[in-house]
């Protein structure tokens, strides 16, 4: 099994903390649940004993009789009469009516260690970070980043691209690469794209056309790391035969924002250092449910490419913008603490015409921070103060 140390070493220092809760959250299967049991494993490692970590998947029938706050509190109280703490692993809460007030009423008791997961049927995050304000701390788990399907797959490097490629049709979920053929593989990702509309949109928002909510699904993923347009929505969708009103647009994207199928990137004025709130674009969480979705065969590599570079630099830690400045755009402004980076991204650099793009991105910044560009080419290509990154480098280095 990997160790997804790239969340663990975040987690850590909070494993003892019993003032705070730990919220693990983030796209359906991929890897919470797993990261709970690597988490309760390394306290047994540190001489936690079994009888202090109380363990409870929501979605099996022996917890059914869990069926609000005060069942759950009473529950956790009845187990942990015998030492002064204990640490609790809730995974999938959701299914508890009220459990927020559970959790809290526990947290205050000063003696548990708590950690929960949960999808978003029933409550989405922004909602659950709403009612435990200044008492939790967050982690975004996200599908697997290249660097972990490498070590997973001990992938050697004249193998990276074909990785890399495979990664742009199938994306990343961790259980994805348990199965070995086409056929396998798209049962698993409509499974799991199901999962998500009916549980996670349809049933929290009362969807009853979702047909027109699956072709807003599929416009988006079309067009992502285009600009978005509501207009050109609600074009497409009448063009369909489809009416829809902008409200109802917008709070379906938000649903899919919140369930974490698409991510909202807005865009950062390069000169006026300010974040727009206008003109954004979206960015799917795992390439593999855009396959699924994309009534195409084709896979557009340069944007699966951009969009695999945005997850990995979320994963790293980074806020995430587009670049607007006065000429153009730059593909992501990102920053992290002090640091601020610019990043272009190209699949190759094939010609001069190509080089003097994506390299000319940057004539319009006069600033001093670093500015990148990321491309599949192994031949180093850096000029005029520019680093250009082989792909992989990136991938690879914790450390950019």
């Amino acid at each position: 099994m990997l160790k997804r140390e790239i969340y663990l070493k975040k987690i850590r220092p909070f494993y003892h903390e019993t003032s705070l809760i730990k919220i693990l959250y983030g796209l359906r299967r991929s890897g919470k649940s797993i990261l709970l049991t690597q988490i309760m494993a390394e306290l047994k490692e540190n001489k936690i004993k079994e009888e202090q970590i109380i363990y409870i998947n929501f979605e099996s029938l022996e917890y059914s009789f869990i069926k609000n706050a005060l069942d759950l509190y009473n529950y956790i109280k009845e187990k942990s009469q015998k030492s002064k703490k204990y640490y609790i692993f809730l995974d999938e809460i959701q299914a508890v009516e009220d459990f927020e007030k559970g959790i809290n009423s526990l947290r205050i008791m000063d003696k548990y260690s708590i950690f929960i997961t949960g999808s978003n049927s029933k409550t989405t995050f922004k909602e659950l970070a709403t009612e435990l304000t200044g008492r939790y701390v967050s982690f975004k788990i996200n599908p697997l980043t290249f660097k972990e399907i490498v070590e997973l797959k001990k992938v050697k490097k004249d193998d990276y691209e074909k990785v890399l490629f495979d990664i742009f049709k199938w994306g990343s979920l961790p259980q994805r690469f348990v199965f070995n053929n086409e056929e396998e593989l798209y049962i698993y990702f409509n499974d799991v794209y199901n999962s998500i509309i009916l549980k996670d949109i349809v049933e929290r928002l009362k969807i009853k056309d979702v047909t027109t909510f699956n072709k807003i699904v599929e416009y988006l993923i079309l067009t992502e790391s285009k600009e978005f347009s509501a207009n050109n929505i609600l074009n497409y969708l009448k063009q369909e035969k489809v009416s829809l009103s902008s409200q109802t647009l917008y709070a379906y994207i938000e649903a899919l924002c919140s369930t974490f199928i698409i991510n909202r990137v807005y865009r950062y004025d390069v000169q006026g250092k300010s974040i727009l709130k206008t003109l954004n674009k979206y960015y799917v969480s795992d390439l593999g449910i855009k396959k699924i979705k994309n009534t195409s065969n084709e896979v557009n590599y340069s944007i699966a490419l951009e969009n695999l570079i945005y997850n990995d630099l979320i994963a790293k830690g980074y806020n995430v913008y587009v670049g607007k400045t006065k000429k153009g755009e730059i593909d992501f402004v990102v920053t992290k603490e002090n640091q601020t980076k610019y990043i272009q991204v190209a699949l190759y650099l094939e010609n001069e015409k190509t080089i003097a793009r994506e390299f000319g991105a940057y004539r319009a910044i006069d600033d001093k921070y670093e500015k990148y560009v990321i491309s599949l080419d192994k031949e180093n290509k850096s000029q005029d103060g520019i680093i250009h990154l082989n792909v992989f480098d990136f991938l690879l280095d914790e450390d950019f």
